[in-house]
């Protein structure tokens, strides 16, 4: 029903409330290219991982302590005692290893069809912000187990602040901390930011990309703008209505992933330690530290590179430096052609290259660190570091394949 009609539920609320309005611009009548991919389930993915994990910890919320003493055995007693709680624990946990699944997966793709490149620098810039937010997010939340890696893992993660100049990294520190070490200050006040502040920050970022998404509309395999192609009645010719074509779409894609996720929930949460680790069953003593501390699977390449920097404000300032020459892709990458499709080869290995170097610092960064090890992870950020760089030039300079007029 339109505004205004004043019929049925629909009318009332209408007059009231752009409920009707909303729905069509972001959902029925949101024209999406006709030629989405594999690659596009991720988006929706990400998002559906967002309300399994908001859903999941409102309810481990109400038997969680969160206090220096009782905090692990408040996760034992979620895990022994509340009903179906092992399974809601379970659920939180490997979804947040599942959420960076999507994610880097998301990512990956934006790098594959140029979704970064004019008009959605924007876009990607809300993206990125989520990607750090979210890191934030999983960086407090491991905390809050109180196991040994959780504990241990926080100690050498928040030192690296202290690595900032001029007593900043000092105070950044003992903010974080709440104390002189990790303790059940930095137990509550990660709580709170873990529980409320960030999920907050988390959420907003997260309407401003789909928000911004829907202004500039979103991209195809081809790179093609389907907004320049309409019909006479200002409908792209090659794109179709997100409901019911992709919903239905995203819903298949939904239960493959439910199938993947629930099959890790019941038979393998631990995922042999990359997922839970085997510390973090044992209560936090500050008194012991664990034999080789490393953070979690999803933050283990930058922390290859951390470590493969023998200086320590030099490691931390190569980590930082590792996401912040994310959001400058945009203008990092000159060339006009958003899709691979079309881009030269020298594109595609550079690329190649990049993925293959993340992966192994990832492998790496969860190792032992030796002297082999450290070599390969010097080897892999230099690769890393060096896609940005080579990519500036060599983007420029391309040559590519003709475009097609349509979407194929």
């Amino acid at each position: 029903m339109s505004k205004g009609n004043g019929n049925g539920l629909m009318g009332w609320i209408d007059d009231r409330f752009p409920l009707t309005k909303m729905i069509e611009e972001h959902v029925t009548k949101y024209y999406a290219p006709k030629n989405f991919n594999f690659w596009y389930y991720f988006g929706a993915l990400s998002l559906l991982v967002l309300i399994i994990q908001v859903v999941t910890g409102i309810f481990l919320t109400m038997n969680y302590k969160p206090d220096g003493d009782l905090a692990f055995k408040s996760v034992e007693y979620i895990m022994r005692d509340v009903n179906f709680g092992w399974l809601i624990r379970y659920m939180h946990s490997t979804g947040a290893s599942m959420f960076f699944v999507v994610v880097y997966l998301h990512m990956f793709r934006a790098l594959l069809y140029g979704s970064y490149k004019k008009p959605r620098e924007l876009l990607w810039i809300f993206g990125m912000l989520i990607y750090v937010v979210l890191m934030a997010e999983a960086f407090m939340g491991y905390l809050l187990p109180w196991g040994q890696m959780s504990y241990w893992g926080a100690q050498v993660i928040i030192s690296l602040f202290g690595a900032i100049p001029f007593g900043i990294g000092d105070a950044v520190t003992l903010w974080l901390k709440g104390d002189y070490i990790v303790s059940d200050a930095t137990l509550n006040r990660f709580f709170a930011l873990h529980v409320i502040a960030v999920p907050l920050v988390l959420i907003g970022l997260v309407v401003a990309h789909i928000l911004a998404l829907h202004e500039v509309g979103s991209n195809n395999p081809d790179g093609i703008d389907i907004k320049a192609n309409k019909n006479a009645e200002g409908i792209p010719r090659d794109g179709i209505p997100f409901h019911p074509y992709y919903t239905v779409k995203d819903l298949f894609g939904a239960c493959v992933f439910f199938i993947v996720f629930f099959a890790i929930v019941f038979f393998a949460p631990e995922m042999g330690g990359y997922f839970l680790e085997h510390a973090n069953f044992v209560p936090a003593d500050p008194l012991k530290t664990p034999e080789h501390i490393a953070p979690v699977w999803y933050f283990t390449p930058f922390y290859a590179i951390l470590r493969a920097v023998p200086d320590k404000l030099m490691g931390v300032m190569a980590m930082g430096a590792a996401i912040v020459v994310l959001f400058f892709l945009p203008w990092i990458d000159r060339n006009p052609v958003r899709s691979i499709r079309y881009r030269s080869n020298a594109y595609k290995f550079l690329l190649g290259a990049f993925a293959v170097s993340f992966i192994v610092l990832g492998y790496f960064g969860m190792q032992s660190p030796t002297p082999v090890g450290t070599a390969i992870s010097r080897i892999c950020a230099l690769i890393y570091f060096g896609f940005f760089i080579a990519l500036f030039f060599v983007s420029k300079a391309e040559k590519n394949k003709p475009l097609p007029e349509r979407v194929t």
